[in-house]
């Protein structure tokens, strides 16, 4: 059993990485497993990929389980012992002693197939191990991974090399076939004591430089190098250091490419370079073994080398054991770390590494299982003595992913934090970045003492891309609370620029959007206009220009260089800014803006950094108007793709103010966009206004005596038609307000000139309410013309007269309204007439025109007599004198008419008793009737027999008639018409829809008609006979 007392191993720490388990049999769980009982027998282990290979003295060997079972085995070495094995791909190596063999003899198995003789593996290989005829015992040996090279060392000091051995075991040679051997090292009279091949990078460790295959020979006092394969091969062995190890001390490493010697005063390690530092760790080595990362080292125990042997035998027996107790010490080399380290009272005989385990066999067959604690309970070993770059270490050689890495760094960083180490807390937070929160590391500088390392964090945040918006902030607040200009200056400049985000600010190391915002609440404007310049972004720019630096002259060029798209809604926003401070050129560009296709111009005459008072006025009653007709603001921002900005200032421009000719030509925006900014400034506003109808559609006061173009000059071609109408309609209806606003003679005149053209797009409602507030009488009766509200026209003077009676220009204005009105508009006349007769004294002024005005009614009829009487006798101011020709004129017209319809009524009367009377005696059966008819009313011949006569009075010859008709051909054509007019009243009485439709427009003409038509009361055709 192991003695797991801790001994310190010299210059390395020492942590118990490793539980200890002692393994039982499987059935006797009181003892060690069966094969293992008597471990004197076993003569050497090895792991493989069918399991656990044990070999004994007997020259057998046994394939075992997890349970230490054996579950093949075989006589490999009859009468003789194994002495050495190693397993590649499935195929097994054993070199041993045979009875029948002098020297020792090399055998292949295949451990993948089975003899079905005697069920132990295929023997691929037989062949006895002699370079020359004084056979020597082999001490060691090495098997490549890929099966293609064999090395053997002999006791003489000779390597031998089998290449490619893979090659060689086509089942169809010769058992003994092997390749040849070569003599490839002779150290004589020193034994070869280690090989091992340095292996080709694994994918895992492709940074390896050396691609070929070496082969590390050891002697007692030497090591040297051999290059087996790949460019340079096949020359002598190289020697690497001059000092060796004894046998059973050299072992390659877990990654096969480094070999590890073990001698008393240190761990040497060697690689193709040569030796590297080695690992202090002084006392006699027994043997050394690898498991993984680890080192295994077998040695007696730790005793000053001058105690007498049998003090450290009974030392040994003291401990439980027979006098050879041996210490098993496991080395971390690559974290320079001793994992376990333990004593065994009964001695070593096999150190085992398999299955993930460690495995100890002792000289009296106990087995120990070494089991490696987890990751989480290693590294917490580490961390509560504080070891955590070894922690580190430790993580990196087991290959755990970033976030655990970064869990080291952040505890490592808490706990220098916790010291009072900044710098060395920040230094570990930074390998945290991506991992741990940044909040978590923010929180803990926010002091002002640690804001200069909370700056180198938020700096490397946003040079990984990681930092957000508060992170921008936060950072741009500590160099303006420093007031660091300089690393404020290399944070926005030199940073974007090495950033390689000239185009975009996808690419930039911090928010875009929240560094200007700080910038500009720290005061920076410098900063905050050239990163909104730098990036394009217009809004922000014109932003702090306007609002912030108060540059209005800079920020007028810049909407010039901008271009017609991007200054669009910019001066949507920021016009009545500029107008404020620069009326002058923002008119100006605004007018350009309005009018012009393509690029804006800068003319020769402006100055942008003059500053203009605006001219003083009220604010007219025209913001109602504005306040509908305006379009807000986007507040998105603008495209980028919308400017072509250069990273350089804008230069002023001077050109000559024409057009460039272009292709396709940009729309231009609404000027009712820009109207809400100049209502501080009327006159801009006229200019304005009167330049833009000028420019975009031809349209002035000054072509109206000539036709204005249908077609707009400037038009683009595909610019809507029904919104360019309305932006003229809005145009002209504002000029007009603003020239009845202005109140001057000269703007009355223009006023008038927009009211009296046919041309000009102005929407006469609007006009008329714009000339009734401001009172302007003229432009109403003008409007009231145009729009045919003559009776507007007609009441306008009336009320005038009503409100000064004494003047007679009013009621003369109305007759000569009603002169030039009455005659299409007969309604006209009755109000006149009312009018003049309601007092003595219009009566008096136009007893003429009166009399005229009864001519006109009595010649069109326009009014009854009744209502002329009612209208004249509403009060007693007209005379019956005044009309009393006009009425006798009329009685007598009516007199005449109602005699002339009495006689039309006794004519129909006596027609109607007439044909009654012919109706009765044609029903009466008892009245004869005479036919005194002599000519034939069909042929008018004389009449003759046979003939036919019928009771309408007409006769017949009979051959004049066809066969069997009875009745009158005359008679039944004219019954016919009557009788199918009959049945389409009858028809039309079923369509009640046509009816109440014909009701609606004329009811009560359309029910007189149907009465007589029948339509509502009559008797169906099918009712009558006939």
């Amino acid at each position: 059993m192991a003695n797991t007392t801790v001994v310190a191993a010299t210059a390395l720490r020492q942590f118990a990485f490793f539980d200890v388990h002692p393994v039982k049999d499987v059935h006797d769980l009181a003892s060690s497993p069966e094969i293992f009982k008597n471990a004197s027998e076993i003569s050497t282990v090895t792991s493989s990929s069918a399991g656990l290979l044990a070999a004994d003295i007997h020259g057998s060997v046994h394939i075992l389980n997890k349970e230490f079972v054996s579950t093949t085995s075989w006589v490999a070495h009859v009468g003789g012992r194994v002495m050495h094995m190693a397993e590649r791909k499935s195929v097994l190596v054993t070199i041993g002693e045979e009875d029948a063999v002098r020297g020792s003899f090399l055998k292949i198995w295949d451990l993948g197939k089975t003899d079905k003789r005697n069920q132990a593996p295929v023997l691929l290989r037989s062949s006895k191990v002699q370079p020359s005829n004084k056979p020597h015992p082999v001490s060691c040996f090495a098997l490549s991974s890929a099966l293609s090279f064999l090395a053997i060392g002999l006791a003489d000091g000779t390597v031998l090399l089998y290449r490619h051995l893979d090659q060689s075991l086509s089942p169809t040679a010769s058992l003994t076939t092997l390749p040849k051997t070569r003599t490839i090292h002779e150290s004589s009279p020193e034994p070869i004591t280690g090989l091992g091949f340095r292996e080709l990078p694994s994918p895992t460790n492709a940074d390896a430089k050396d691609n070929n295959l070496h082969l590390f020979i050891v002697t007692m006092n030497s090591v040297y190098l051999y290059h087996v394969s790949g460019k340079g091969s096949g020359g002598s062995s190289v020697l690497l250091d001059d000092i060796g190890c004894g046998l059973g001390c050299a072992v390659m490493d877990w990654r096969a490419e480094k070999i590890v010697l073990a001698r008393d005063e240190a761990v040497y390690a060697y690689g193709l370079q040569g030796r590297e530092p080695p690992y202090a760790y002084e006392g006699y080595k027994s043997s050394i073994h690898t498991h993984l990362n680890y080192v295994i080292v077998v040695s007696p125990p730790t005793i000053t080398t001058t105690t007498p042997p049998a003090t450290r035998k009974l030392a040994a027996q003291a401990a439980g054991g027979d006098g050879d107790a041996s210490r098993v010490t496991v080395f971390d080399m690559e974290n320079k770390v001793v994992g376990y380290t333990g004593v065994f009272a009964d001695g070593i005989r096999e150190v085992i590494s398999e299955w993930g385990n460690i495995y100890i066999l002792t000289n009296n067959g106990q087995l120990t299982r070494l089991a490696e604690k987890s990751t989480s309970a290693k590294l917490s070993m580490l961390y509560a003595k504080a070891l955590y770059p070894l922690a580190l270490s430790l993580a990196q050689t087991q290959h755990l992913d970033e976030n655990y890495l970064a869990d080291i760094h952040r505890q490592h960083g808490d706990y220098l934090y916790a010291k009072g180490d900044w710098d060395g807390a920040m230094t570990c937070y930074l390998k945290t970045i991506g991992w741990v929160k940044p909040s978590y590391v923010v929180r803990k500088f926010l002091d002002a003492q640690r804001i200069h390392n909370l700056v180198t964090y938020l700096q490397e945040l946003h040079a990984l891309g990681l930092a957000n918006a508060d992170h921008t902030t936060l950072l741009l607040n500590t160099y303006t609370k420093l007031k660091d200009v300089a690393r404020l200056d290399s944070f926005i400049k030199t940073e974007s620029r090495r950033s390689g985000a000239a185009e975009s600010d996808g690419d930039l190391p911090f928010d875009l959007d929240t560094a200007i915002r700080v910038c500009r609440q720290a005061g920076y404007f410098d900063h905050a206009s050239y990163l909104a310049k730098r990036y394009k972004r217009h809004e922000e720019y014109l932003r702090v220009m306007i609002e912030d630096a108060g540059k209005y002259g800079e920020a007028l060029m810049y909407l010039r260089h901008l271009g017609a798209a991007a200054a669009e809604s910019n001066l949507a926003r920021y016009g009545r800014a500029m107008l404020d401070n620069l009326p002058e050129e923002t008119t100006q560009l605004l007018i350009d803006l309005c009018t012009v296709s393509g690029p804006l111009t800068i003319p020769e005459a402006e100055d942008p950094t003059s500053q203009q008072s605006s001219a003083p006025a009220n604010a007219p009653s025209y913001l109602s108007y504005l306040a509908l007709s305006r379009v807000p603001a986007s507040e998105d921002k603008v495209e980028e793709s919308k400017a072509d900005e250069e990273e350089e200032p804008v230069e002023p421009q001077t050109s000559q103010p024409s057009t460039p000719a272009s292709s396709k030509e940009e729309k231009r925006p609404s000027p009712t966009l820009y109207f809400a900014h100049f209502v501080n400034h009327p006159s801009y506003f006229v200019r304005f206004l009167e330049s833009v109808a000028d420019r975009r559609w031809g349209q002035s006061l000054s072509s109206l005596p000539s036709s204005l173009p249908s077609s707009l000059p400037n038009a683009s071609s595909d610019e809507d038609e029904d919104s360019e109408k309305s932006n003229q309609a809005a145009v002209w209806n504002t000029l007009l307000e603003l020239y009845l606003d202005g109140g001057s003679p000269e703007q009355q005149d223009k006023a008038l000139q927009v009211l009296t053209s046919d041309s000009l797009p102005c929407d006469k409602t609007h006009a008329l309410i714009l000339c009734s507030s401001y009172s302007y009488t003229r432009g109403l009766v003008i409007l009231w013309e145009k729009l045919g509200m003559y009776e507007d026209v007609l009441r306008f003077w009336i009320d005038k007269h009503n409100a000064l009676p004494s003047e007679s220009s009013a009621s003369t204005e109305v007759v000569q309204a009603l002169v030039r009105y009455g005659p299409t508009h007969p309604h006209l006349y009755e109000l006149v007439l009312r009018f003049l007769t309601s007092t003595p004294e219009l009566l008096t002024r136009h007893q003429a025109d009166v009399e005229k005005i009864l001519e006109h009614i009595e010649k069109e009829r326009t009014i009854p007599p009744l209502g002329v009487v009612q209208i004249l006798s509403r009060n007693g101011v007209a005379s019956v004198g005044l009309v009393k020709d006009w009425l006798m004129g009329r009685i007598k017209e009516a007199r005449e008419e109602v005699q002339t319809d009495q006689q039309l009524i006794n004519s129909y009367r006596l027609e109607t008793n007439a044909k009654l009377k012919q109706v009765a005696e044609l029903e009466d059966p008892m009245h004869a009737k005479v036919f005194s008819v002599t000519r034939c009313s069909q042929c008018s011949g004389q009449l003759d027999l046979p003939s036919v006569h019928f009771m309408c009075n007409h006769s017949y010859h009979q051959r004049c008639l066809l066969d069997h008709e009875t009745e009158c051909p005359l008679c039944v054509r004219q019954h016919g018409v009557i009788q199918e007019i009959r049945r389409n009243n009858e028809r039309m009485a079923d369509q009640h829809e046509l009816f109440l439709a014909d009701v609606q427009d004329n009811g009560f003409k359309v029910v007189a008609s149907g009465f007589g038509k029948g339509v509502l009361n009559m008797t169906r055709l099918d009712d009558v006979a006939v």
